[in-house]
C-alpha cells in the first residue's frame, strides 16, 4: 500500500478544489425542492462545475453516465439522474459529487430533505452527518487510520442503524480513489499511522435497517437490501499537525 504525503502546493490545490466543490453543494442544497427531476440536480452541479473551470470528476468514473449522484430515500449511493425521477415531499436525497482542480481531486456528500420529512427520516440525517464528526476526533497525526474507523460505527450503531459495509471511504488526490480504503465499521487491525499531509474522503453509509445492500441492473445504483432508508454524509480531509482540517467544509451547514 502506498498512501501519498501532498506538499504544501498539493495542498493548497486541494484545498482550492475542496473551496469549490463546497459551492456547487451550498448551491444545489438550496435548488433541491418537491417537483424538481434528479436530472436537473445533475445539470445544474456539471455546470457549476465547469463555470469554475474544473471537471467533473464521476462523469464517466468506471461506467457512472453522470456528473453527480443522486440517490433517492433507500438508494444508498451512485444513483443515476434522470428526467423522470422526480423528488417528493417527505424523500431524502444524497448527493455525491466530485471535481477536478489542476490536476487534484475533491470528494463530497450531503443528505438533504426534500420539503418536510418524517421525524425518523431526520434523526438517520443527523445520525449520518455526526458520524462523520465523531470519526474525525481521531483524524490526528500520531493516531492510527482504524480509530475513525471504530468511532463512525460505533457512533452509527448505538441509535440501532446499520453500516454499510460493501462500501468505505478512500485516500484521495490526484486520482479519485487512493490507498488507503477507510472502512466505517471497526477493523481487527489498528491500520496505517496517520501523518501530516494525509488526505482522505471520509464517508459514512448509513441506512435505517441492515446493513446489507445490492446492486440495481444499471451496474450503478446501491441500494438497501431491506428498502430501508440511507443516508450519506462526506468530507474530504487533511491530516496536519493538529486538527484535521476539512477540506470541502469551511462553515456550519443550515439546519435541514
Amino acid at each position: 500500500m502506498s498512501i501519498s504525503i501532498k506538499t504544501a502546493r498539493e495542498i493548497e490545490k486541494m484545498r482550492r478544489a475542496g473551496e469549490l466543490l463546497e459551492k456547487v453543494h451550498d448551491e444545489l442544497g438550496r435548488a433541491i425542492h418537491p417537483g424538481m427531476s434528479t436530472w436537473e440536480i445533475n445539470k445544474l452541479g456539471e455546470e457549476m462545475i465547469r463555470s469554475f473551470g474544473c471537471t467533473p470528476n464521476f462523469l464517466n468514473y468506471n461506467g457512472y453516465p453522470a456528473s453527480i449522484c443522486v440517490s433517492v430515500n433507500e438508494e444508498v449511493v451512485h444513483g443515476i439522474p434522470s428526467k423522470k425521477r422526480i423528488l417528493k415531499e417527505g424523500d431524502i436525497v444524497s448527493l455525491d459529487a466530485g471535481l477536478i482542480y489542476e490536476g487534484y481531486h475533491s470528494d463530497a456528500a450531503r443528505t438533504h430533505a426534500v420539503g418536510e420529512i418524517s421525524p425518523e427520516a431526520r434523526k438517520l440525517v443527523e445520525v449520518t452527518r455526526q458520524a462523520f464528526f465523531e470519526g474525525i476526533k481521531y483524524a490526528k497525526a500520531g493516531h492510527h487510520l482504524h480509530e475513525i474507523s471504530a468511532a463512525i460505527g460505533a457512533y452509527a450503531e448505538s441509535f440501532g442503524y446499520g453500516v454499510v459495509r460493501d462500501l468505505v471511504g478512500h485516500g484521495i488526490g490526484t486520482h479519485l480513489h487512493e490507498d488507503p480504503a477507510v472502512p466505517n465499521f471497526a477493523q481487527p487491525s489498528r491500520g496505517v499511522r496517520l501523518q501530516p499531509g494525509m488526505t482522505f474522503a471520509i464517508e459514512p453509509m448509513i441506512t435505517a435497517g441492515g446493513y446489507a445492500v445490492r446492486w440495481l441492473d444499471d451496474d450503478c445504483t446501491v441500494v438497501t437490501e431491506d428498502g430501508s432508508l440511507a443516508a450519506h454524509y462526506e468530507n474530504t480531509i487533511l491530516i496536519t499537525g493538529g486538527e484535521p482540517e476539512i477540506l470541502t467544509l469551511s462553515h456550519t451547514e443550515e439546519d435541514l
